[in-house]
């Protein structure tokens, strides 16, 4: 999971946050992802799979996003026969890229 860094003055804490919560995850910061519209962006991208980009983010979203990479690391290629199972996160798509 990717986790912005300058979204906002708490996008530091956020990352400390994301990392505390969800300790199984590879967390990496990274500058701005055009995103800052609706701040706090995360992202997630694999080798050969649809990238990810959600926005809107809080730390109410980390079992939601925890959920997210489980199903991401078991689809072959990053994409998902029913999003339902992602609640609210869905909503907070902003956009998926193909491989």
């Amino acid at each position: 999971m990717y986790v912005c860094t300058t979204c906002t003055e708490r996008s530091t804490v956020f990352l400390d946050a994301a990392r505390k919560a969800l300790p199984d995850l590879s967390i990496q910061p990274v500058a701005c992802m055009s995103g800052c519209a609706r701040a706090q962006t995360v992202a997630f991208r694999a080798s050969g799979k649809t990238a990810y980009l959600f926005g809107d983010i809080t730390e109410v979203d980390f079992a939601l996003l925890e959920t997210f990479s489980h199903l991401y690391a078991a689809s072959d290629d990053g994409t998902f026969d029913d999003a339902r199972v992602l609640g609210d996160l869905r909503h907070k798509a902003i956009a998926r890229i193909p491989a």
